[in-house]
């Protein structure tokens, strides 16, 4: 089911866009990275009448955004904010403060105001009616050209040379003294579309403390049968609720060859990362009926067969695929018992051995450590340099968490920028 968001403040940006100190347009700030943090901060800026040129290391802009928007891009949740920000674990109270300048809400109306639909689907998430990243992101430089901000692609920073910043360009190293500057570079995952973390040094040169960067909404390793493997990998396990400790999460898993990955996983993929790099291994369970009682399963179970093999009888009473059946014997010989095989069916068992590595990973945990920055997002030890998005120590799960706090650093960012260079005047 699909319902339509209605928003009052479509045609207008959010208030807290609007309510900041104007700069001269004297004052040259620039952003590096093309992501939707950094797009997000050059908007402010510009808005508020900076000078803005935008560095972009690919030859395009906004290229993870882009490869997100071909499963749909999934922009924010429509969930309660207080239940919305508890999805940032230790990072809580800073990324709280981010949303709570620039909430879903404002970020759906930023949409729509850039001439794109969007409405809410029966899990609470909110998409683009398009369904994909294009059109925003043609509609989003279009309005970047009329504030006259400047995009450079295949602009490559690589750190400070007495005092500036150099960038590496097709001409050569070109040398940069802004009044500012927002950082927007990314985190390590994916590197091909442009975020390979190769940043840390210079900034730990700087003073900045950076954490290491390790994959975060990823897969993870399972020891599958040979035939298993063979038959269902690229299967999913739709609807199903997978149990880690006293954490659950419901969604689709997806069967990969290496292991396991999708939505339900990745809800939970910070912890079971913790448990594999502690353990060795982490346990968790699937449920494969979880709107089903294992009462109700028994009594379904146990209803006469006949001649229908038990594969055929689990497809047929309860609703089981190929794949899951499948599953259910990787755990070994199906019990006799119907209470037996339904209680497997409520808690199937498997067992994860290792984590996908970062270039196989949606995001990242790592990077620049929150309690280097203020509140509004400069480094203490190199005023005048804010960071934003995904290059931050955060992390959460996909859903619209992600895309939500890198627009809402990326605001507060650019608020922090006009507020500092303000006090400055």
């Amino acid at each position: 089911m699909r319902l339509p968001i209605a928003s009052a403040a479509a045609s207008a940006q959010s208030d807290a866009m609007q309510q900041s100190p104007r700069l001269t347009p004297s004052r040259h700030v620039h952003v590096i990275g093309a992501g939707p943090a950094g797009l997000m901060a050059a908007e402010r800026l510009a808005q508020a009448g900076a000078t803005v040129i935008v560095h972009e290391r690919m030859p395009s802009v906004a290229r993870k955004l882009l490869m997100a928007g071909r499963g749909g891009l999934n922009l924010t949740h429509s969930e309660p904010l207080d239940r919305f920000t508890t999805r940032y674990g230790l990072a809580q109270p800073t990324a709280a403060a981010w949303i709570d300048r620039f909430p879903p809400a404002d970020l759906t109306a930023w949409v729509e105001a850039l001439g794109q639909e969007t409405f809410v689907g029966s899990s609470g998430r909110v998409f683009p009616k398009a369904m994909k990243a294009s059109p925003l992101v043609r509609a989003w430089l279009a309005r970047l050209s009329e504030l006259n901000v400047e995009i450079r692609t295949r602009s490559r920073w690589t750190g400070w040379r007495d005092g500036a910043l150099a960038f590496e360009t097709p001409d050569g190293e070109r040398l940069e003294r802004p009044d500012a500057v927002v950082l927007a570079l990314g985190g390590a995952s994916w590197p091909r579309l442009g975020s390979d973390g190769a940043w840390a040094p210079w900034l730990e040169a700087a003073g900045a403390s950076v954490t290491p960067f390790r994959p975060a909404n990823v897969g993870f390793d399972v020891a599958w049968s040979p035939l298993f493997r063979d038959r269902f990998a690229g299967q999913p396990l739709k609807g199903v609720a997978v149990t880690h400790g006293d954490r659950t999460a419901r969604g689709e898993a997806m069967i990969a060859r290496y292991g396991i990955e999708g939505g339900a996983i990745y809800a939970l993929s910070a912890a079971l990362r913790t448990t594999v790099e502690t353990d060795g291994r982490a346990d968790i369970q699937i449920d494969l009926k979880p709107d089903v009682a294992v009462g109700k399963l028994t009594d379904r179970l146990s209803k006469p067969r006949g001649k229908a093999s038990l594969s055929n009888h689990l497809r047929k009473v309860v609703g089981l695929d190929p794949a899951a059946v499948a599953l259910l014997y990787e755990a070994g010989p199906l019990p006799a018992s119907p209470r037996a095989l339904a209680e497997r069916i409520k808690a199937m068992p498997l067992t994860l051995t290792g984590v996908q590595g970062l270039e196989r990973a949606i995001s990242s945990a790592g990077g620049v450590a929150l309690d280097g920055l203020d509140e509004r997002l400069m480094l203490v030890a190199r005023p005048g340099v804010f960071a934003a998005g995904e290059m931050l120590d955060w992390e959460a799960p996909t859903g619209g968490y992600l895309l939500q706090a890198s627009f809402a650093s990326g605001l507060v960012a650019a608020s922090g920028v006009i507020d500092w260079l303000d006090s400055r005047d």
